[in-house]
C-alpha cells in the first residue's frame, strides 16, 4: 500500500488532451453591438486586408504561407501560417500588436492554434452554462463573469455563446391567456400563428425519394410591427380579431440569437487556460474563485454547471480507471494459467505500484524542464508500461521455478534465475528506456503529444529494474512454503539453468 499512497501523492496535475500547437495564428473577433455582417465586410474586413498583404507577397517578414478571414453576425475570425514555422511566435505578436489592433469597439484576442479543437474553443476550453428565464439579468451575470474570467486567468482567450453585449431589436410578445381562451385558442397555438405572420411557421418536409423540400407557412401581412399588430386573424370561435387583441407587441433590445439546453434560456462562458496550466488546476480556481461569485449575482431561477473538457476530464478518468483494473485483471488470470499458481501471479504483479511511482516520478522530472500534466496519453503510458515491467518479472519468475524443478532449492533456483535472465531483462530495460528517450527530449513541433507517454516509461521501466531485481527475490523467499528454502553454502555448485 505504500507505493500506491506515494504514487497517489507526487501524482501531477490532471489534465484532458496535451495543448498541442499547429503553427497557426488565429485571432478571434466580437465585433461592435449591432454591426451587421455587410457592415463588417466594408468598414473592417478591407483594413485588416490592407494590413496582411505586404506579408503574403513576400514584401514583409515573416512571410505568409496561407490565410483566411471568416465573419459571422456579432464576430469573425483570422488565421495565418507562417512559411518558417520556428518563426511562430514572431507571427503571432504580429498579429497581435500590428494587424488586429486599433479596430473600434471590437474585442480581439490572438492565440497560437491548437490541432486538438476548432472555432469556439480547444480540446482543453471549459465551458460556464448560464441559465435563467430572467434574459436581462442572465446577460448581466455572463459579462460580469466574462470580465471575472479575464482577471482569473490572464492571458486566456474568453468567450460567450451568445454574446451578451450584441443586441439588436426583437419583437416581444406578451399573450393575453384570458383572450386567447376567449376565441378558442391555446398558448402553443397562438405561437404557431405569430410564427407564421412573422418568419413563417415550419410544418414539415415534402420527400420526393430524391431530395427534401421544407414546408413552410408564412403570411403575408406586413414587416413592420404595426402591420403585424393589426394582421387579422380567423379564430375558432368565427370571429375575426386582430393579432395584437391577442398579444401584446413590442420593440425591445435582445440578444442576436437565443440559445437553449435542456429547454432552458443559456448564455455559455467558455475558456481556453494558457498552456502552463493543468485542467485540473484551472477547474479548482473557477470552482473556488468564479463560480461563487456568479452565483451570488443569478436570478432565483438560475442555474450553473460546467461543460466542454470538465465533462471530458471526468469521462476519461473513469474510463481509464476501468481499463486500468481490467488490463491488471487479464493479467492475473493469463499468468495464473501460465505458471499454474496463484501465489507466483501475485508476486509478479506486486512489482506493478514500484512501476507506478517510477512513472509518476518520470512526469514530475519532465515537469521541472518543461510544463506535464498526467493527461490522457500519458495515462496510456502507464497502461503500456505494465506490459514491458510485468514481461521482466514473468522471465525471472519463470526461470527460477524452472531451476526448482529440476530439483534444486528456492536460493539456488534464484542464483540460477538471475544468472539467466539478467543480461536479457537489462537489455531489455535499456532498449525500451533509450528507444523512448527521443520523444521525451525532442523539442520539434508536435513532441508534446508523446512527452508525457514517454517520460512515464522511461521513468517507470527503469525504477522498477533496479527494484524488481531485490523485490522478486525477497518475496519469493517471503512467500514460500515451509521447508522450501534452503541454505545454499558458496562453495556448492549451482545447476545449470535450463535453455
Amino acid at each position: 500500500m505504500l507505493p500506491l499512497l506515494l504514487a497517489w501523492w507526487l501524482l501531477p496535475p490532471l489534465d484532458y488532451l496535451p495543448p498541442v500547437k499547429r503553427a497557426a495564428i488565429d485571432s478571434f473577433f466580437d465585433f461592435p453591438p449591432g454591426m451587421s455582417p455587410e457592415e463588417v465586410n466594408r468598414e473592417l474586413v478591407p483594413t485588416l486586408l490592407e494590413r496582411m498583404r505586404p506579408y503574403m507577397e513576400g514584401r514583409a517578414e515573416p512571410r505568409l504561407k496561407n490565410w483566411y478571414v471568416l465573419t459571422w453576425p456579432g464576430g469573425g475570425t483570422i488565421g495565418a501560417r507562417v512559411i518558417e514555422e520556428n518563426r511562430i511566435g514572431e507571427l503571432e505578436r504580429l498579429v497581435r500588436d500590428k494587424i488586429t489592433v486599433g479596430l473600434p469597439d471590437t474585442r480581439v484576442f490572438t492565440v497560437e492554434g491548437d490541432l486538438f479543437g476548432g472555432i469556439g474553443g480547444s480540446a482543453r476550453s471549459v465551458g460556464i452554462h448560464l441559465q435563467s428565464e430572467d434574459s436581462a439579468t442572465l446577460n448581466r451575470v455572463a459579462v460580469e463573469g466574462r470580465a471575472l474570467l479575464e482577471k482569473v486567468f490572464p492571458g486566456a482567450a474568453v468567450q460567450s455563446f451568445p454574446n451578451p453585449e450584441d443586441l439588436s431589436l426583437e419583437l416581444h410578445a406578451v399573450p393575453d391567456d384570458r383572450r386567447i381562451a376567449e376565441v378558442g385558442w391555446d398558448r402553443a397555438t397562438l405561437g404557431t400563428v405569430v410564427r407564421t405572420v412573422g418568419e413563417g411557421a415550419w410544418l414539415g418536409e415534402y420527400f420526393d425519394g430524391k431530395s427534401r423540400l421544407p414546408i413552410v407557412l408564412r403570411s403575408s401581412g406586413g414587416t413592420t410591427p404595426e402591420d403585424i399588430t393589426n394582421a387579422p386573424l380567423m379564430t375558432p370561435s368565427g370571429l375575426i380579431v386582430r393579432l395584437g387583441d391577442l398579444v401584446q407587441l413590442s420593440t425591445v433590445p435582445g440578444p442576436p440569437a437565443i440559445r437553449r439546453i435542456n429547454h432552458r434560456r443559456t448564455v455559455t462562458l467558455t475558456i481556453d487556460p494558457p498552456a502552463t496550466l493543468s485542467l485540473e488546476k484551472v477547474l479548482k480556481t473557477i470552482d473556488s474563485e468564479v463560480l461563487p461569485k456568479l452565483r451570488a449575482h443569478m436570478p432565483p431561477d438560475g442555474a450553473m454547471r460546467l461543460a466542454g473538457s470538465a465533462d471530458s476530464l471526468s469521462k476519461t478518468l473513469s474510463a481509464m480507471s476501468r481499463v486500468f483494473i481490467m488490463a491488471l485483471i487479464v493479467l492475473l488470470l493469463l499468468m495464473t494459467v501460465l505458471f499454474r499458481s496463484l501465489r507466483d501471479s501475485l508476486i509478479v504483479l506486486l512489482t506493478v505500484p514500484l512501476a507506478l511511482i517510477g512513472g509518476v516520478l518520470g512526469l514530475r522530472l519532465l515537469d521541472l524542464v518543461k510544463f506535464q500534466a498526467l493527461d490522457l496519453l500519458s495515462m496510456i503510458g502507464f497502461v503500456m508500461m505494465i506490459g514491458v515491467i510485468i514481461n521482466h518479472a514473468i522471465l525471472l519468475v519463470a526461470a527460477v521455478r524452472s531451476v526448482e524443478s529440476e530439483g534444486a532449492t528456492l536460493e539456488e533456483g534464484i542464483r540460477a534465475g538471475l544468472q539467466q535472465r539478467l543480461r536479457a531483462i537489462l537489455a531489455s530495460t535499456l532498449t525500451g528506456a533509450l528507444g523512448a528517450l527521443p520523444m521525451a527530449v525532442n523539442p520539434g513541433p508536435g513532441s508534446v503529444i508523446y512527452r508525457g507517454l514517454a517520460a512515464v516509461n522511461i521513468g517507470g521501466v527503469v525504477l522498477s529494474l533496479a527494484f524488481s531485481l531485490v523485490l522478486i527475490p525477497a518475496l519469493m523467499r517471503l512467500f514460500a512454503a515451509p521447508g522450501e528454502v534452503a541454505t545454499v553454502h558458496a562453495d556448492t555448485p549451482v545447476p545449470a539453468p535450463s535453455a
